[in-house]
């Protein structure tokens, strides 16, 4: 019994030996950047809200960042995230607003057109809002289920304030079209995250789409 069990501890460990001879000498992110492809595209679905139990969350789309000089990628979504907007407040949704930064306000609204109404908006630094804020208390005071996340930029308050939902009980709903950053690969890396790369929490409840294919 003891030859039998060195005899398979050698076995094993020539093993790891062997494996450890077929690893590529550069097995770091970093070395392999150049040669790793992306994975496909996550898939997009469609979606039906109930108006009464859902919030959209519009998150610091505000100047000066949502410029064409600052941010150009951030002016293309206000149409997108305007539309999905009154559809919403048509459907009896709750909107929620923040503002980064400076103590503007809803003047420092990216476009006239995206105004807030009174008590709608809050302003709060960070990329989670439910922190230092009374976000999840107006939730659920609302009687809320689903969050429609939207803003800039995604990788902070798209990630960070999804995750927060969705580590909070919330399904969280992520129009792609309805988020920006300062360029294209920001966006993939925080539609990646929310679709399969982040904890499993978030992933099962968070669904990708386009303000277009959200219903009420």
């Amino acid at each position: 019994m003891a030859r039998t069990a060195r005899t398979t501890a050698l076995f094993a460990g020539a093993a790891i030996l062997a494996l450890g001879a077929l690893a590529p000498a550069s097995a770091d992110v970093i070395s392999d950047w150049a040669s790793i492809k992306p994975p496909p595209a996550p898939p997009l679905k469609e979606v039906t809200l109930d108006g009464k139990t859902t919030a959209l969350l519009i998150l610091d789309l505000q100047k000066p960042s949502c410029t064409l000089e600052k941010r150009a990628r951030c002016v293309p979504t206000i149409g997108k995230v305007k539309a999905l907007m009154d559809r919403a407040r048509a459907a009896g949704a709750m909107v929620f607003y923040t503002f980064a930064g400076g103590s503007g306000g809803p003047s420092e609204i990216a476009d006239p057109g995206l105004a807030p109404k009174d008590g709608e908006w809050v302003s709060q630094r960070g990329p989670d809002k439910f922190l230092g804020s009374d976000l999840e208390k107006r939730l659920k005071e609302r009687g809320i289920k689903t969050v429609i996340v939207t803003g800039s930029s995604a990788q902070g308050v798209v990630i960070g304030t999804g995750s927060g939902a969705a580590q909070r009980g919330y399904k969280v709903i992520v129009p792609v079209d309805g988020m920006s950053s300062d360029d294209a690969y920001l966006e993939q890396y925080t539609a990646w995250h929310m679709y399969k790369g982040g904890p499993a929490i978030v992933i099962d409840e968070t669904t990708l789409t386009r303000t277009d294919m959200i219903r009420f």
